[in-house]
């Protein structure tokens, strides 16, 4: 079997947005070798996510204004208890959770198997640094 990680690292400046990275993942699994198995790709901060859809500006603006009424941003302790932590990120928090932490693709043929449109994403709800994407790729 063989086996390839990596991990991307992503500097989101606005709070919140979404950043196709299906072709750093394509790569990835070109380099892998990799002709049948399976590629995760997973977030590896709790106020970040990873999905797969459409590469739709409209849609895209459609989840940002449904995941700000879901989890209005307030940097204050009223609405979110995790802020009397010091943080300022709670609303964050509650994205990842609706939007998730990850996506596993088959890979045939030595390609991502994706259904018509889809993409991968990753979500970030409290950026301005640095944060980190594994991708893992597995298979024969």
């Amino acid at each position: 079997m063989k086996s390839r990680t990596e991990h991307l690292t992503l500097n989101v400046p606005a709070r919140m947005d979404f950043v196709n990275i299906t072709r750093e993942v394509t790569r990835v699994v070109q380099e892998s070798g990799v002709q049948e198995g399976l590629c995760l790709v997973n977030a590896m901060h709790i106020t970040a996510s990873v999905f797969i859809n459409d590469d739709e500006p409209g849609l895209h603006e459609d989840y940002k204004r449904w995941l700000e009424r879901l989890a209005p941003f307030d940097p204050s302790p009223k609405t979110y208890q995790h802020n009397r932590t010091g943080e300022d990120n709670g609303d964050a928090h509650h994205k990842r959770q609706i939007m998730g932490r990850e996506v596993v693709v088959a890979i045939t043929a030595g390609r991502l198997d994706f259904g018509p449109w889809e993409q991968i994403f990753y979500g970030e709800f409290d950026g301005r640094r640095p944060k980190r994407v594994l991708v893992k790729v597995i298979g024969e």
